[in-house]
């Protein structure tokens, strides 16, 4: 099964494994943590990579979102990007992708200044990796969720996978054609960049949701804290499309892709104004659970989650695939 490497095998293969030791790396490779923080004159360089190796559509909007959405989930404006792009042909075209690169990177206020590119007779579809880095005076880690916090989302669960099953598989879901076309539509929302500038002004943690979706970001998040989560599924934003389409692909809308989502956990005491700040944004956001002492886990509906979580949407891309 395609998918993350799974937490244990980083902390057996990766954690331990970084290279020469560096007094101003604050928060280097660890299980959940969005990006990494090093200290540097004025405040912290946050630095996070990301690849988008299955989308069909929109690899290079995608790619910027997902990997500056980590910038932004540790309290760090996205400053600066590298690109690798693989291609699998010269039929791809390179100018689509390189052209929703700049929009995107534009958009969300970073500047490309580097990156490379090839042509692999191997892939199937294009693959884009990138780099993004910023800067902040607060780092906001995964890991910094207190006992008594309350547990927030923004937006609402499965917002890319959403975007994913209408645009790429689509024609073969029986789903309406004005709310495939709205579901496209989400697209345009994966970026957190709006919403982490006004959370980390209260939160004590923050984690971007993208492989195996909302649960698989909060048992990260509750992994990295060293805590338990109790989360009310009732609770959670599901928008009419992402229900839809997950009903006709008979997927879990909180196991697709999840960014577009910003979760974050806050004192109880700065909740109502964070979400009233995020309200007159025009952003979506609710509570939908507490931080509890206790070994790292995920209860969701009563129901405990310690396992790493996989994506609902890889079957079906195999699926796709195969009959290719």
């Amino acid at each position: 099964m395609p998918g993350k490497v799974p937490p244990d095998e980083l902390l057996e293969h990766v954690f331990d494994r970084t290279g020469s030791a560096d007094e101003t790396v604050i928060q280097g490779p660890a299980d959940g943590e969005d990006a990494a923080a090093i200290d540097w004159p004025g405040g912290d360089l946050v630095v996070s990579s990301d690849p988008i190796s299955l989308a069909a559509s929109q690899v290079g909007t995608l790619g910027v979102y997902v990997a500056c959405n980590d910038i932004a989930a540790s309290g760090a404006d996205p400053r600066w990007l590298t690109v690798v792009v693989m291609l699998p042909d010269e039929e791809t075209s390179f100018e689509a992708i390189a052209t929703d690169l700049d929009a995107a990177a534009a958009e969300v206020g970073a500047s490309i200044v580097g990156g490379h590119s090839e042509y692999v007779d191997q892939l199937e579809r294009p693959l884009v990796s990138l780099t993004a880095m910023g800067a902040t005076r607060t780092y906001v880690p995964t890991g910094g969720a207190e006992p008594g916090d309350a547990v927030l989302v923004t937006k609402g669960t499965g917002i890319e996978g959403t975007a994913i099953l209408a645009a790429d598989f689509g024609d073969e879901l029986d789903v309406d054609d004005a709310i495939r076309e709205r579901a496209e539509s989400f697209f345009e929302e994966i970026s957190v960049v709006p919403d982490a500038r006004i959370v980390r002004e209260y939160a004590t943690a923050m984690h971007d949701p993208t492989e195996g979706g909302l649960a698989a970001g909060l048992l990260e998040l509750a992994r990295a804290s060293g805590v338990r989560l109790e989360i009310d599924r009732d609770a959670i934003p599901v928008r009419v499309e992402t229900e839809t389409l997950c009903d006709a692909a008979s997927v879990d809308p909180l196991r697709i892709f999840g960014s577009g989502a910003l979760l974050a956990t806050a004192p109880t005491d700065s909740v109502e104004k964070c979400l009233t700040d995020l309200e007159r944004a025009g952003l979506e956001a609710k509570a939908i659970g507490t931080v509890h002492r206790g070994e790292a886990e995920l209860v969701l509906d009563g129901e405990s989650i310690v396992d790493p979580v996989t994506d609902d949407l890889y079957p079906l891309w195999e699926s796709a695939d195969a009959d290719e």
